[in-house]
């Protein structure tokens, strides 16, 4: 068993100053840069070590660091006159590919935006043997300690350690990290209309953490005013506290993320327990949060847990309507997530479900 240690160097700067001087035989000219380098370095220890050797181990990986930064100061130098930037410092970024299970640290200069790696994602992905069609480097998508969380922020993953319950059964679930939202949420009393809003911030936060937008989550506000400027909503609607629904739900994943979902539609809660097999493939195929809505309510469905010959199926459920602070103990404990059978569900609602489909990209 490993434990990782990510140390940040306290005892020094955290920031070493370099001049690189590149230097040209003609005519004695030369070109000077100086800039700050940030030294981020990862070390992977068996938790057996001893102290005394966690030294060498973490020069080992301070040097390592360094040798990225160079590398990619050397490949900016190379590439300067096709470039439409100037060389800056390279910045580091840890990363867990699920594949992989071990850390990856990549160097990407500062000013380069994502949409400008794409060669350079596709040669880890290669040298990784990773899937093609799904993005693991993206800056978004970096791991995050739990020193790098703010404070009160949403909980993330909330259902890891749940556990599932339907005998035989085959458990198929989201892929990936999503943030918990629910009612009451940055300084905002939306209980009694606000659940479909936050099972849409849910989904847009897994298509953040994952890498695939850069689109902050929006608020109640932007969420309003995106379904009035495609035309879905009078200008009224922005400010008021109107319930929105599955088939509004796409329409925002669309306009704010070029995201189609597809929408699946049962006439009572009853039916419901027909869809196990569908939403089973929904997780294996694209892993991305599943909001339902049906008469006055929205959840968020993380997962399925099916027995195909018996029919037997449980639902994660994410409910929104928890109004409490942010503590996994009472959110697990209280059942605000947690495996839910068909009987969860209204036998007199209709309900309409928007499954996000994940674009295929790197």
């Amino acid at each position: 068993m490993s434990l990782f240690f990510h140390h940040a160097f306290h005892y020094v700067s955290r920031f070493i100053s370099f001049c690189f001087l590149l230097l040209f035989i003609s005519l004695g000219n030369y070109t000077c840069l100086k800039t700050h380098i940030k030294v981020d370095s990862l070390s992977v220890v068996h938790r057996n070590s001893k102290v005394v050797h966690l030294y060498a181990v973490l020069v080992d990986s301070l040097l390592r660091n360094l040798k990225l930064a160079e590398n990619s100061f050397l490949q900016q130098i190379t590439n300067f006159e096709d470039s439409a930037f100037a060389i800056c410092a390279p910045e580091p970024y840890h990363f867990f590919p699920p594949e992989c299970g071990h850390f990856v640290t990549v160097m990407y200069p500062e000013k380069k935006p994502d949409s400008e790696l794409d060669m350079e994602r596709r040669l880890l992905h290669r040298f990784l043997v990773l899937p093609q069609d799904r993005p693991y480097f993206r800056r978004a998508a970096a791991h995050l300690f739990s020193s790098d969380f703010p404070a009160n922020a949403p909980l993330i993953n909330v259902h890891e350690g749940l556990i599932p319950t339907v005998k035989d059964g085959e458990v198929s679930a989201v892929k990936g990290i999503y943030s918990y939202h629910h009612y009451c949420q940055d300084s905002v009393d939306d209980s009694g209309w606000g659940c479909a809003y936050r099972s849409l911030q849910t989904i847009i936060s897994w298509f953040k953490w994952q890498g695939y937008t850069e689109h902050p989550v929006p608020t109640h506000h932007e969420i309003q005013q995106c379904l009035v400027n495609i035309g879905d909503k009078p200008s009224s609607f922005v400010g008021s506290r109107q319930w929105i629904g599955s088939t509004e739900v796409s329409f925002c994943l669309e306009s704010m993320l070029g995201v189609t979902s597809k929408i699946l539609s049962v006439s009572s809660g009853e039916e419901l327990s027909n869809v196990g097999g569908e939403l089973a493939y929904h997780f294996r195929i694209e892993g991305t949060p599943v909001m339902i809505g049906g008469g006055v309510l929205a959840h968020t469905i993380l997962g399925v847990d099916f027995n195909k010959n018996t029919g037997e199926l449980k639902f994660l459920i994410l409910d929104p309507h928890y109004t409490g602070s942010e503590d996994l103990q009472v959110m697990q404990g209280k059942g605000w997530c947690g495996w839910k059978g068909v009987s969860f569900w209204s036998k007199a609602a209709y309900y309409n479900l928007c499954l996000p489909q994940r674009p295929r990209c790197l």
